[in-house]
């Protein structure tokens, strides 16, 4: 398997008529956290809502008349199946995806809207591969790989293209990695034209199957069937030997690992201070820049893959993370059940400028006293401190006994 810069060029020309040339911006907030110059590539922004459209519609765009008469079959956990069924769609090309049972909704019925026809087979990327493997077997069609294909992996590195553009100078690029077709892509444009432009791929820790190749140790396969990451659109079970042998190996200069936990804080930072929306996979790259330490020189790209979030997701993210901040807190206490009692309370709680989103009063619990309630409230604060200094002034309240 072999790409080159001209393929890529090539793939540029042939797409950029369909795709958007996405933004690279500067952030003033991660240059400042950081203290070098930290830029993101949004290819949230990108039609579809991620990367994947490029790859696809440069392979789907390729086919001679006779293979698109045979219509595509294509597997993927989501963004690889609603770039392939916007391109097959444009191209005027019947397309079947194979997606993962557990696939996010929004992504299952995106791609049903874009006029696939969508089969759900499968916990993980590997089942739902395997399963469009035979499909095609039987019924035919031409397979879409979603990064081990020539075209599909040019098509991924005219994101390069479009980075040098604006930062002619980049020092390093940090990429999320699935099956490796956007780093390789990305890898290949960037070091063709300098070399020492450093690239370092980031996985999940709990799909991490490319980084355990990259760092020569044992590939741990035996992930238990309920196992789930934030980053689905990068947990692939198996790493392909010829992704790594003709590509990551020979440009990527390394690669980490990320938990969800700090992915979920990178999503809030960038919805917070980017206004931004990113997925789990597309927020990766930032989590690794923000937790780890990267040698990333004075100027860094961070690749925002992509956008398509279920937004369940979402809402248990930002509140999570205001917990973490403690600029949301539940504040729970035993209080005697007299009148009176309720008006005290949220007048302290008014008094320390803290904001009631949600009150619970139980009376029935057993384990209280014939006289005693318990009240629960969830409140907006500004800080831990500020909660710790409401939840003293409240302890000063005779008979208020906090849970």
């Amino acid at each position: 398997m072999k790409v080159t810069l001209e393929d890529i060029k090539e793939a540029q020309l042939r797409i950029k008529s369909t795709i958007k040339k996405t933004s690279v911006d500067k952030s003033l907030s991660a240059s400042k956290l950081l203290g070098r110059e930290i830029y993101y590539k949004f290819e949230n922004e990108q039609i579809t809502g991620s990367f994947k459209i490029r790859g696809a519609l440069n392979k789907i765009s390729t086919l001679t008349n006779d293979e698109k008469k045979q219509g595509v079959v294509a597997s993927s956990a989501g963004n690889h199946a609603q770039g392939v069924a916007f391109s097959a769609a444009k191209c005027g090309v019947k397309s079947t995806i194979v997606m993962p049972e557990n696939a996010a909704l929004m992504k299952v019925n995106a791609t049903r809207e874009y006029g696939s026809d969508v089969i759900l087979h499968g916990n993980y990327y590997d089942e739902a591969f395997s399963y469009a493997q035979d499909f095609v077997k039987q019924n035919g069609g031409v397979f879409i790989p979603p990064y081990q294909d020539e075209k599909v992996i040019a098509g991924q590195g005219t994101i390069g293209l479009e980075i040098l553009d604006v930062i002619p100078d980049l020092d390093s690029i940090v990429v999320p990695v699935g099956g490796g077709g956007l780093i390789s892509g990305v890898a290949l444009a960037l070091k063709s034209v300098n070399p020492k432009i450093k690239v370092i791929g980031v996985q999940s820790n709990i799909m991490s199957s490319m980084v355990q190749l990259f760092k020569h140790q044992k590939v741990d396969e035996t992930f238990q069937q309920r196992m789930m990451t934030i980053a689905d659109g990068i947990a692939v079970k198996k790493p392909s030997s010829i992704m790594y042998d003709n590509f990551i190996k020979k440009y990527v200069d390394d690669m980490v690992t990320v938990s969800d936990d700090e992915i979920a804080e990178a999503i809030l930072f960038l919805i917070e201070r980017a206004k931004a929306v990113a997925e789990g996979s597309g927020a990766a790259a930032l989590a690794a820049v923000m937790k780890r330490n990267l040698n990333l020189g004075q100027k860094s790209c961070i690749l925002i893959s992509g956008g398509n979030i279920d937004l369940n997701i979402i809402s248990k993210i930002i509140d999570q993370g205001l917990v973490k901040k403690g600029r949301l807190a539940e504040v729970g206490m035993i209080v005697p059940d007299i009148p009176g009692i309720l008006n005290r309370i949220t007048g302290v709680i008014s008094q320390e400028k803290a904001n009631i989103l949600q009150v619970h009063h139980d009376r029935s619990d057993r384990s209280l006293q014939l006289r005693e309630t318990r009240i629960s409230f969830l409140l907006e604060t500004t800080s831990h401190e500020h909660v710790d200094l409401i939840k003293k002034t409240l302890q000063s309240i005779e008979g208020v006994k906090l849970d």
